[in-house]
C-alpha cells in the first residue's frame, strides 16, 4: 500500500503534516509494512529500510512514521446492481470516515454509466461526515457501470489535494460496460499518480459482470490492497482496515542518483528488516516516472 511521486522539495512541518515544497528533486514513496500475519508494523526507523532503484542502492533523505493527514477519494459504484447493497455500502463508508485522521480531506466520485462528483462544485474536499453522507446518497442506484471513467476522474481530482499522503478507495464489482476510457489507459494514469488505491469487490458469485482480476490489478499496481468480503456485514471491518492502513503508512523519500531526465519509468524496490522481526512485507508501488527532458528553446 503506498505511493510514489517525483516532486521538488524543501522539508517543513505544518501541524504534523509532511510538506514537500520547491527546491531539490525527491522521489517520495508512501509505504505500508506488515508482519507475516498481515498486521501493520509500526515503530520502524529510517535505518530499517533499504531502497534500490534499477539495482542501485539509494540513501533515505526524508522519513516520516507519524499519522499525517491524507487526501482521500471514495469511488463508489452506484449502478443498478448496487440497489440491494446501498445501505450497507453507505454505512460502511461512514465508518471509514470516522476511523480516519480527523484532518483528512475527502471527496466522493459516484458512478453508473456516468462518473460524477458527489460533493457540490464549491466543495472540492471535506472532512464533514454529513457532507460525505449526502454525497453518497446524491442519486438512486441505476444504469450501467463506468468503473474506468470513475477511476480516471478520481485520479485527476486527487491532483488538487493539499496532503502529501494520498489514497483512493474503489468499491465495485469490478466489471465495466459503459466507460469511454480503456483499462490500460486508466492503469497508466494510476501508475503516474501518487495515490495508493484500495479496491473492494462486492458481488454475488453468479454475477456475470464481476471482475476481481481487474480490481486486484488496480490495487497491486498502486501498492494498495484488494478486498473481497464474503458478506455485506463484513464491509464495516474492511473500511476500518483501509483507514488504519492509510494512517499507519511510512513516508520514505530519497534523492535519486540517476539525474537523467528522460521521462522513463524506473523500477524501485523497497524492503524493510529489523533484528527480532521476521518476514516483514513492504507494500508500495514498484517505481516512478522520471522527469521529462526539458524543452529546447527555438
Amino acid at each position: 500500500m503506498a505511493a510514489s511521486v517525483l516532486v521538488s522539495a524543501q522539508q517543513r512541518r505544518d501541524e504534523a503534516q509532511l510538506s514537500v515544497a520547491v527546491d531539490v528533486d525527491l522521489v517520495v514513496f508512501n509505504v505500508t509494512v506488515a508482519d507475516g500475519k498481515g498486521r501493520p508494523v509500526s515503530g520502524l526507523r529510517a535505518t530499517d529500510f533499504r531502497i534500490d532503484e534499477e539495482g542501485r542502492g539509494q540513501d533515505v533523505a526524508l522519513f516520516d512514521a507519524s499519522d499525517v493527514p491524507a487526501s482521500v477519494g471514495l469511488i463508489v459504484d452506484n449502478s443498478g446492481s448496487m440497489i440491494d447493497k446501498r445501505a450497507e455500502v453507505i454505512n460502511a463508508a461512514l465508518t471509514f470516515v470516522a476511523a480516519s485522521n480527523v484532518r483528512d480531506e475527502m471527496f466522493v466520485v459516484n458512478f453508473n454509466e456516468h462518473a460524477y462528483m458527489g460533493l457540490p462544485a464549491t466543495v472540492p474536499f471535506t472532512g464533514d461526515a454529513q457532507q460525505i453522507h449526502a454525497a453518497l446518497r446524491q442519486r438512486p442506484p441505476t444504469g450501467l457501470t463506468a468503473l474506468y471513467d470513475a477511476l480516471a476522474l478520481g485520479i485527476e481530482h486527487l491532483k488538487a489535494g493539499t496532503r502529501d499522503r494520498r489514497a483512493l478507495v474503489v468499491l465495485s464489482d469490478g466489471g465495466d460496460n459503459a466507460s469511454h476510457r480503456s483499462l490500460d489507459d486508466v492503469l497508466l494514469d494510476a501508475r503516474r499518480s501518487n495515490a495508493t488505491i484500495y479496491t473492494i469487490g462486492i458481488y454475488d458469485e453468479t454475477d456475470k459482470d464481476k471482475d476481481p482480476k481487474t480490481l486486484r490489478k488496480i490495487a497491486d499496481l498502486s501498492g494498495g490492497r484488494a478486498y473481497f468480503p464474503r458478506e455485506l456485514d463484513d464491509l464495516d471491518q474492511v473500511w476500518r482496515d483501509i483507514a488504519g492502513g492509510i494512517r499507519s503508512q511510512y513516508t520514505v523519500a530519497y534523492h535519486s542518483t540517476n539525474l537523467t531526465r528522460d521521462g522513463m519509468f524506473r523500477k524501485v524496490r523497497i524492503t524493510a528488516s529489523r533484528p527480532g522481526m521476521r518476514n516483514l512485507r513492504v507494500a508500495t508501488r514498484d517505481g516512478y516516472f522520471a522527469p521529462a527532458p526539458a524543452a529546447v528553446a527555438k
